[in-house]
């Protein structure tokens, strides 16, 4: 836990323009803003450089709200800068360029060989320690839950999670719990959720709060035909009342987008954005109102 506490404090890895290397944890805390970010491996600052295509630079660029914020937690035994790298290489950057994403590292270090490791260069963390080799059991999650709050209150506010494997299966159920009143309770409400290969928690005594009901927070799942977690994120998708659903053909991976699953997430983005700015006039209207 110590080691953890001290990860959180201590560098989370910014990105610059010339980082598609590995990345080495500096001396600074905390994780990306719209201004210069700290600590985290920040994709909206990068997205420029990295994907600057005249599509994707103009849509943000000529964005009068800012972006929907989305904090992004990656895979078991990955990195934030990973997970940005397989974000940005494999979705096309008018997607991209219409989210404010931001990529921090899991506190703990990887405890054992990553599943990554022959394609991208360390180092790895974990967000929790998986009991078994099913992969939807955490031994601490409770201490897993503690660290993901205290870095939204740091860096927030956030309107969604985005979460691959590890990362979909705590954000998932961080939703359904905070949902009940049980987690996430010193940060605003999670709004939005997009899940890549992810499952329902199988611990019975979390999983009967977390999915205690169907969750009401506008989910969208990417679920792969070959994924070895087909059938987890299947059954996650179900425990949500209007679950947006995008099928692909490949494993478990962030995958690359065809036009119709573009077309699916556009329909996602349009309708966070929609909610947004009505949340965003009703409250400019309340303030004038008093």
């Amino acid at each position: 836990m110590a080691a953890a506490a001290a990860h959180l404090r201590s560098p989370i890895t910014s990105n610059s323009a010339a980082s598609h290397a590995c990345h080495t944890p500096t001396s600074a805390p905390s994780l990306s803003r719209r201004r210069q970010p700290r600590g985290v491996a920040s994709f909206q600052r990068r997205r420029i450089l990295a994907l600057s295509g005249e599509e994707g630079d103009g849509v943000g660029a000529t964005r009068r709200r800012p972006a929907p914020r989305f904090l992004c937690l990656h895979g078991f035994r990955t990195s934030g800068e990973i997970m940005r790298r397989q974000v940005s290489e494999r979705w096309p950057a008018d997607v991209t360029s219409r989210l404010d994403l931001a990529f921090p590292d899991a506190p703990f270090p990887a405890a054992g060989e990553s599943p990554v490791r022959d394609v991208f260069d360390p180092p790895y963390y974990e967000w929790c320690q998986f009991v078994g080799e099913d992969f939807v059991r955490c031994s601490n999650f409770g201490e897993c839950a503690a660290n993901i709050e205290e870095l939204m209150v740091r860096e927030g506010p956030f309107d969604g999670l985005l979460g691959f494997s590890q990362g979909a299966l705590l954000s998932a159920s961080l939703v359904g719990l905070q949902e009940q009143g049980l987690a996430l309770n010193r940060v605003p409400t999670v709004n939005y959720l997009i899940v890549i290969s992810g499952g329902k928690i199988q611990s019975p005594a979390l999983a009967a709060k977390a999915y205690a009901n169907k969750i009401k927070c506008p989910s969208l799942h990417f679920i792969g035909d070959n994924d070895f977690a087909k059938t987890h994120g299947e059954e996650l998708a179900d425990s949500f009342v209007d679950p947006l659903v995008i099928r692909h053909p490949a494993g478990h991976t962030v995958p690359r987008l065809d036009e119709k699953s573009v077309q699916v997430m556009h329909s996602y983005i349009d309708r966070i954005e929609w909610e947004l700015a009505l949340h965003s006039s009703t409250g400019a209207d309340s303030s004038a109102a008093s």
